[in-house]
């Protein structure tokens, strides 16, 4: 199992593209479900998690075309769904991919029905899919849940109401593409807002779907009777952004971040200038350079537009090695400070209580062998280690495959020794 080894205390410094968003690449490429011509999507990151999602369309009967680019640039990924002859999402695939669940909804809406496991157990906290089944209940579905399954039928799907009783991203985007070919309008109310939704709907509505509201707490959908081809481009990583901008400013460094933008941002970058950082947001790039030492910045996980749990751990890492104490809450998952621990063997000051942690500055971290629990954990302790003083090994480094595109080419790219062990 693949190994990162850092040395740290080098400064980051240079220029580096930011990939297609994981988080919005996944919903896009279950949209091409939704229709029997090809779609074709531009920018889509070469990720594990893309690959395990591709091999689940292939075993529906989806064919698959994928060119690869430059890191960065992304791949170009043609999906054709004529042929579709499986309506089943085994375990073996789900099982290291929650996303999986976001085929339930185009499945059932345009072949009538669907098969698919649930999830089962995550790292960081519970991620139900009643919200799912709720809504598409709402819609007309007929659903049932034995086996480890959540089977689905329906003749067609029927516009509705539907209020999700929390906030869910997976959820508003399933509901969203049901609805597409769905009878009638569908209306979700207390819909998810993130930059990621936006971005299907826009796809969706290249492809012929009537789409409203995305952005917003309330979505509109007019079902149409079928769906056609388009192409799509992915919209920039916003997390794998914010973990450079973090990175960066933890080594006192200055780096340009090419083809993102601070719209995604806006909370990010406005606790990194709280922290002293100078950033400088360009059309299509942003720049930061970060003070000698970083002021601590204290936040509160929240759904889009307010910060995101996506970016905590990058905030614990830096606020280890700021002046002061900074208390970071957590309100989205019930088991997200793992991290936290495998930053205390490097030798940060943090103190746990509940879902609050207190994060006090100390003056250097030192380096050692850590392990990663989950993804945006692993980022954290990515950017301890180029802190750190002498060497970190991280180990377990596949969540940051699912997530990250050539993380140590990037990182290199901009002059940290980073060396990846087998």
């Amino acid at each position: 199992m693949d190994k990162l080894q850092i040395s740290g205390g080098v400064a980051l410094r240079g220029e580096i593209a930011i990939s297609g968003a994981k988080n919005a690449a996944l919903p896009l490429l279950c949209a091409a479900l939704l229709t029997r011509e090809p779609v074709t999507f531009t920018h889509v990151p070469h990720l594990n998690d893309i690959g395990t999602m591709l091999r689940l369309l292939e075993q529906m009967g989806v064919k698959v075309a994928r060119e690869a680019g430059k890191v960065g640039a992304g791949d170009t990924v043609t999906l054709d769904a004529s042929a579709l002859d499986n309506l089943l999402a085994p375990y073996e695939l789900v099982k290291t991919m929650r996303a999986a669940i976001l085929v339930l909804g185009p499945l059932v809406a345009r072949a009538g029905e669907a098969k698919v496991s649930l999830p089962g157990g995550c790292a960081i906290g519970a991620r139900p899919v009643d919200q799912h089944i709720k809504g598409l209940t709402a819609m007309g579905a007929e659903i049932s849940v034995e086996h480890g399954y959540v089977h689905a039928q329906a003749t067609r799907l029927k516009g509705a109401r539907i209020f999700t009783d929390m906030v869910t991203v997976t959820g508003t985007e399933n509901l969203m593409m049901a609805a597409c070919l769905g009878a009638g309008e569908t209306i979700i109310e207390n819909a998810a807002r993130e930059p990621e939704v936006v971005d299907l709907a826009t796809c969706l509505n290249a492809m012929g779907a009537r789409v409203s509201g995305a952005g917003s707490d309330v979505i509109r959908i007019q079902g149409v009777d079928a769906l056609h081809g388009a192409t799509h481009r992915v919209m920039p990583d916003r997390i794998e952004t914010g973990t450079y901008l973090c990175a960066a400013a933890a080594t006192g460094g200055d780096v340009r971040l090419t083809g993102t933008s601070s719209a995604y941002l806006d909370a990010v970058i406005d606790k990194l200038m709280d922290t002293g950082c100078e950033i400088t947001a360009e059309r299509d790039a942003i720049r930061l350079k970060a003070p000698a030492r970083l002021n601590a910045v204290s936040i509160r996980t929240a759904p889009y537009p307010a910060f995101p749990t996506d970016m905590q751990a990058q905030f614990m890492a830096i606020n280890a090695v700021a002046d002061g104490t900074a208390v970071i809450r957590e309100t989205i998952f019930e088991n997200r400070f793992m991290h936290a621990v495998e930053l205390i063997r490097l030798g940060a000051d943090i103190k746990i209580d509940g879902n609050t942690a207190f994060v006090k500055g100390v003056a250097e971290l030192q380096g050692a062998t850590v392990m990663a629990t989950d993804l945006r954990a692993s980022a954290s302790l990515v950017i301890a280690g180029l802190v750190a003083q002498g060497e970190t090994v991280i180990e377990r480094i596949y969540h940051l495959d699912r997530g990250y595109e050539a993380l140590d080419q990037k990182l290199i790219a901009l002059g940290a020794r980073v060396a990846r062990l087998k």
